[in-house]
């Protein structure tokens, strides 16, 4: 299952109905771990934040933390050394900013890590979800991950990544 939100109290609730002790969750976008602190024990959570903040708050929780920027290959390549699948996906990438970024690291962390459910907090792409009309074909799928995506392990290095932003180049 993949659900959309945006506010916060929504998207941390649809976490919270989801996970069960015992479950892997990735959550991108950690923060301060505000939400991460919400997440029941007996969970394995893998954290990823750029935040520089985020370091010394993630380091007083019981998580694997990775501090880097999630759309950086070798960062799926840390969290893969980690684990190579998990029950649920958290992204929370700024909310209401850059939804075809968003919409990407979905794309790359789901098809790596194929999670049960995917939760996205998201202000653009719920907005363009809610006012969108299909065209009658009747494409869905039940996993928390795009089926049609299925290959295995990471996905090769997109050449596209080097036009997202320009932080990203060396």
């Amino acid at each position: 299952m993949i659900k959309l939100s945006y506010d916060i109290k929504n998207y941390r609730n649809d976490l919270l109905d989801l996970v069960e002790s015992g479950d892997t969750v990735i959550e991108l976008g950690c923060h301060l771990g505000g939400t991460t602190r919400l997440i029941p024990q007996g969970c394995s959570i893998i954290a990823v934040d750029n935040s520089p903040e985020a370091v010394d708050e993630m380091a007083k929780l019981d998580v694997d933390f990775i501090s880097g920027d999630v759309r950086r290959h070798e960062i799926i390549g840390e969290a893969f050394k980690i684990t190579q699948s998990c029950d649920i996906l958290a992204i929370d990438l700024g909310g209401g900013y850059h939804p075809d970024t968003v919409f990407k690291v979905f794309y790359i962390w789901s098809s790596t890590f194929k999670p049960k459910h995917t939760i996205i907090r998201n202000r653009g792409i719920l907005e363009f979800f809610n006012s969108a009309t299909g065209s009658g074909e009747e494409i869905s799928c039940e996993e928390g991950y795009l089926e049609t995506y299925h290959d295995s392990g990471i996905p090769p290095l997109i050449k596209e990544f080097d036009l997202w932003t320009p932080k990203l180049k060396k």
